[in-house]
């Protein structure tokens, strides 16, 4: 059984995301160490880009926080494989097509397997273009982890089907970010979901409160917080790491009593 497959095997996840090198790779290390003690189950790290068109103010401030810093591709490889020899849970990659052409796919997914990479999100890989990078990472044994929206409609069913690791269900149209309100239709989404794959389905896009954590891993297997995080990255650089930790806490009992 693979590392994401055990985490969603222990109840309701919560996955928490940062920006790799944001404020610096120092701090993302002692972060990950920090989030994963404080009960996160899953993390992503974004690879810092200059375009993420996913991505709202928060995370692209942190993009650009990361970059300026120094943060490459190959220094946050580094700091992965340092990391993964204490860290047990799923390490998750965020990141966009064009920076893996330009690393090159095999030497990219060559990385993720050595570095310990468990699986790689890339929200503009369109499902129909998933055969461009399947391949190489199943090569790897690394998850493609399956993104769908509310605009994907008849093709949720498709697309769900095929998924890897566990399934991203984006709850909000737009780019990502904190949301006072979000009003989809998760649970008609996830439903569909259900008639076709028992693949773990995890909400995200948006939720920043216990509340709303709650709400959306009710309904389905866990809940994502990125920008939510990313903020109180960004108004506490280096000091952050006790703020993030309380944060991670609360969000994990909410979501473990959903």
């Amino acid at each position: 059984m693979s590392r994401i497959q055990t985490a969603f095997q222990k109840g309701k996840a919560f996955i928490a995301f940062v920006t790799g090198g944001d404020p610096d790779l120092e701090t993302t290390e002692q972060l990950i160490y920090a989030m994963e003690e404080a009960g996160a189950d899953l993390i992503e790290i974004g690879i810092p880009f200059s375009d993420p068109i996913a991505e709202g103010a928060v995370i692209q401030e942190a993009n650009e926080r990361a970059l300026s810093s120094g943060c490459t591709t190959d220094t946050l490889f580094d700091l992965i494989a340092k990391v993964r020899q204490k860290v047990k849970v799923p390490l998750v990659f965020l990141t966009y097509i064009n920076p893996i052409y330009t690393y090159g796919k095999d030497r990219f997914m060559s990385k993720c397997k050595e570095s310990g990479i468990d699986g790689i999100i890339i929200p503009d890989l369109p499902y129909e273009e998933k055969d461009e990078l399947e391949p190489d990472c199943l090569r790897y044994g690394i998850d493609l982890i399956t993104l769908i929206a509310p605009t994907s409609n008849e093709r949720i069913k498709m697309i769900a089907k095929d998924a890897k690791g566990f399934i991203y269900c984006v709850s909000s149209l737009g780019v990502t970010g904190v949301r006072s309100e979000i009003n989809t239709d998760v649970d008609s989404m996830i439903s569909l979901v259900r008639e076709v794959t028992t693949t773990p389905c995890a909400v995200g896009f948006g939720i920043s409160t216990p509340d709303q954590a709650a709400k959306f891993a009710k309904a389905s297997d866990g809940a994502i917080v990125g920008s939510a995080i990313v903020k109180i990255i960004a108004q506490h650089g280096k000091d952050s790491l006790s703020y993030v930790s309380d944060y991670v806490k609360a969000m994990k009992e909410a979501v473990r009593n959903a």
